[in-house]
C-alpha cells in the first residue's frame, strides 16, 4: 500500500514538473519569437510607384557583382550590370523586381530578384515663410501638415501659426487648404494629410 502511495505521489510530481516546464518554455518562447520578429518596415506601401530620385536596393540572389544600390535617374531609369538602363520610374517594387528577373533570364538561370525602395526622394513637401529651414523635404508615409512644420524646424518669430495653409495643386488649379496650428494641437481643428508637390506656406 505505501509503494502504491508512494509511486502515486512520485507520478504527480512528475506531472506537475512537467506542467511548470511547459508553461515556463511556452512563454520564453514566446519572448524570443518577439525579439527575433522583422520590426515593421518603415517603408514603402507595396503599391508606391517608384519616381525619380528614389535610390532603390536591387538583391540578386547568390549574384553579388549584379546586386546594387541605384538612384532612380531624371529620365525614371536605373543602371545594371548585363541588363543596362532599365525603367523603374512609374513601376511599384514588385513589378520592378519581376522585370529584372526576366531580363536576366538571358544570362542566369531562374535568377531571384528582390528591389527595395531604400529612399523616397521623388515624393516632396516644401515648407515655406517664416520657419526656420524653408525647403523641400520628403514626404513621408501619413506626413500631416504639423509634421511638415516641424520638418522645417517650427516658426520664427514672425510666425502667425493661427494663418498657415496647405497649397494644393488641384485638377490643374492651385487651392489654398487653411491649417491652424494652435487649434490642431489643441484639438479643435483636424490635421491636414499631406500629398506630393504640397506647399505649407507659413505667413
Amino acid at each position: 500500500m505505501r509503494k502504491e502511495m508512494l509511486t502515486g505521489l512520485a507520478l504527480l510530481l512528475a506531472g506537475a514538473l512537467d506542467a511548470g516546464v511547459a508553461s515556463g518554455q511556452q512563454p520564453a518562447k514566446n519572448a524570443k519569437n518577439e525579439t527575433q520578429a522583422p520590426a515593421p518596415s518603415a517603408a514603402v506601401d507595396p503599391g508606391y510607384k517608384i519616381g525619380p530620385q528614389d535610390v532603390l536596393r536591387v538583391d540578386v540572389w547568390k549574384e553579388a557583382e549584379i546586386s546594387r544600390s541605384v538612384p532612380v535617374r531624371p529620365d525614371g531609369k536605373i543602371s545594371l550590370p548585363l541588363l543596362n538602363d532599365v525603367q523603374a520610374a512609374g513601376l511599384t517594387a514588385m513589378e520592378l523586381a519581376n522585370l529584372i528577373s526576366e531580363g536576366l533570364k538571358k544570362y542566369i538561370t531562374s535568377p531571384q530578384v528582390t528591389v527595395t525602395v531604400s529612399e523616397i526622394n521623388s515624393r516632396r513637401i516644401y515648407v515655406t515663410g517664416e520657419v526656420t529651414r524653408p525647403g523641400a523635404f520628403a514626404l513621408l508615409p501619413a506626413m500631416t501638415a504639423l509634421q511638415g512644420v516641424t520638418s522645417a524646424g517650427g516658426f520664427t518669430q514672425f510666425a502667425n501659426p493661427k494663418k498657415i495653409y496647405v497649397l494644393r495643386n488641384e485638377n490643374g488649379k492651385q487651392v489654398k487648404h487653411p491649417f491652424n496650428y494652435k487649434a490642431v494641437l489643441d484639438g479643435k481643428a483636424e490635421d491636414i494629410p499631406l500629398q506630393p508637390g504640397d506647399t505649407i506656406v507659413v505667413p
